[in-house]
């Protein structure tokens, strides 16, 4: 429709009234949130091009969920989709969503602190080192250190072919001399982690799957995140990697094999989530940014979610890393990735959450397109948040 105008020069009715309408279409899709279409298509894209077979996303602020839908199947036989409901191995995600959440809980409960030597809680960290003088820079390291992966821990080393319980691994794990002084080098420890799972049980004075159950997933209502799911589970679980030994794949117990040869109780990996659940602590997090949460106080959630610069240039956390927006530059989100294909990003200034869970690694490990996916998709979330947050205050 054109507008009109009077001898006068003054719009007439007709225009006025479609102006009107055309207003009130405009506030009613500000209303109605952000339009995420585009990060829609590229999870489609990614599941097309078999950087995985299905997904589950979640996006939302500390007040509500933005966005939450399943794309895909379970695998590549397309016999069973992917729901809201299914649940994903969340590999090293564990990291954020289970081990340090469970620290800010003993931080703000008085547990520990950040700033206590390991050896305080794991006295056998100083035990069993191989002489005095690795004795003298173990006594240095505190789980700040482990926590921003700076204690100067191996990385990895491939366990699982020759322990086959919890504290056969603790143990071998204490005997490998540290690579670098404490505080010298950042260096992502997966046995650092470990060590931190042990110290947080031991402050706590439980295992550390229970201390993730009551400290943090049942205040959170996070029912759906567990270690060592159970056979009824199954159908709600995608497989990840097919194992080379037998040809099948892993279906149901934790695929990072360090944690799967030590029960699936460890402080690296091993807990199974949907990205519903993940949203619901994500939230929580926010929230507590802003002093409101029952559970974190803002000072702890500002501490753990601000950089630690005990090294150069850090851009960690404690337990989080920073995280690059689309101009490779950093801000103050913080995210962190999972080996089998998940994600968990946290933007303060948004005041927004994005989950991406997937199964990249079935049918093989060998495939690292879902890398680039999930960088693509976290940038079309903020662009499109961007979009309609600035025309929600236009408006």
């Amino acid at each position: 429709m054109k507008p009109r105008w009077n001898t006068r020069g003054q719009i007439t009715v007709v225009t006025v009234a479609f102006l009107s309408v055309c207003l009130e279409l405009a506030a009613a899709a500000a209303a109605a949130g952000p339009d995420f279409a585009a990060a829609a298509a590229l999870l489609a894209r990614g599941i097309q091009a078999r950087a995985f077979p299905g997904c589950t996303v979640a996006v939302g602020t500390d007040g509500k969920v933005l966005w939450s839908e399943a794309f895909g199947h379970l695998d590549y036989e397309h016999k069973v989709r992917v729901t809201r409901k299914t649940i994903y191995d969340l590999a090293s995600v564990t990291k954020v969503a289970g081990t340090t959440s469970v620290y800010m809980r003993l931080v703000a409960l008085g547990k520990l602190q950040i700033s206590d030597p390991v050896c305080k809680h794991l006295p056998e960290f100083i035990e069993l080192a191989p002489d005095e003088a690795e004795r003298a820079k173990r006594r240095q390291v505190t789980v700040e250190h482990l926590l921003t992966h700076t204690g100067g821990l191996v990385a990895w080393k491939p366990l699982y072919r020759s322990v086959s319980s919890y504290p056969e691994l603790l143990r071998e794990i204490l005997k490998f001399p540290l690579e670098t002084e404490p505080g010298a080098k950042f260096r992502y420890s997966d046995l650092g982690m470990i060590l931190l799972g042990e110290i947080a049980s031991r402050a706590g004075g439980k295992p550390l799957p229970e201390l993730e159950r009551e400290l943090v997933f049942s205040p959170l209502g996070m029912s759906d995140t567990l270690r060592n799911p159970s056979a009824r589970l199954l159908p709600r679980i995608p497989p990840t990697e097919n194992d080379p030994q037998t040809g099948k794949p892993v279906h149901g117990v934790v695929h990072d094999e360090n944690a799967r040869a030590a029960g699936g109780v460890t402080g690296h990996a091993g807990l199974f989530s949907t990205a519903e659940d993940l949203a619901r602590l994500a939230r929580e997090l926010l929230r507590a940014l802003d002093g409101r949460s029952r559970l974190f106080p803002k000072e702890v959630a500002t501490d753990f979610l601000r950089v630690h610069p005990i090294v150069k240039d850090s851009q960690r956390a404690l337990g989080w890393g920073l995280v690059r927006d689309a101009d490779g530059k950093y801000t103050r989100a913080v995210g962190h990735a999972g080996f089998t294909g998940t994600w968990i990003w946290i933007d303060p200034d948004r005041k927004l959450y994005l989950v991406l869970l997937t199964n990249r690694v079935h049918p093989t490990r060998d495939n690292d397109s879902a890398t680039k996916v999930r960088s693509e998709v976290t940038a079309a979330v903020a662009k499109s948040f961007d979009k309609w947050l600035a025309a929600s205050r236009r408006d």
